[in-house]
């Protein structure tokens, strides 16, 4: 990302392209092909802040929601858990989050989109990593400084394991949307 963000946004689009079953775990933060483009704002403005790199963010913005056209490829198919955390943690100002909980509450219970919200008080029989994306023979676990990308059989299906087991404790459908709605009430939301 020495160059910005928007080199890591064109090769997402590239592998969302080319894959047909996205799966993923997010702890603290919206998923990418979920977010709006003021809150994919607010996300990449910070990370080009933290990391000291420039700021590359409309060019990363317009890949982003280019990325999130697969989302309507009857092709594809999306599961994602997302902890409920995830839902109050605001990278953002309150509108901005508002506009990005009504998208995700509209996405749940979409074609081909298995959108799923670890509550909190959820028992876990292995906890999330910070983030994890599953698609057909590659993991990718994202760090703090870097991606890891597992191609080893043997970690794909450690990983996929993990995703399963989380998987149990996540609410769907009406139970999911209830969960963002409860965030979406927060008085500073409007």
């Amino acid at each position: 990302m020495a160059d910005g963000i928007r080199n890591r946004q064109e090769i997402a689009v590239r592998l969302t392209g080319n894959t047909r079953q996205i799966r993923g775990i997010e702890v603290s933060r919206i998923p990418g092909l979920f977010q709006t483009p003021e809150y994919a704002r607010v996300v990449f403005d910070s990370l080009a802040e933290f990391r000291g790199i420039p700021a590359t963010t409309e060019a990363a913005v317009e890949k982003r929601m280019r990325r999130q056209e697969a989302l309507y490829d009857p092709e594809k198919t999306f599961r994602f858990l997302i902890c409920e955390a995830a839902l109050y943690h605001r990278p953002c100002p309150g509108q901005v989050m508002a506009e990005q909980l009504d998208r995700l509450y509209n996405l749940v219970g979409q074609q081909r989109i298995e959108l799923g919200i670890i509550p909190f008080a959820a028992q876990l029989r292995r906890t999330a990593p910070m983030l994890l994306d599953l698609r057909q023979s590659v993991t990718i676990v994202e760090t703090i400084t870097e991606e890891l990308w597992l191609t080893n059989d043997e970690d794909v299906r450690l990983y996929e394991r993990v995703w399963e087991w989380l998987a149990e404790s996540a609410e769907y459908g009406a139970p999911a949307r209830r969960l963002i709605g409860r965030a979406r009430v927060m008085p500073d939301l409007g």
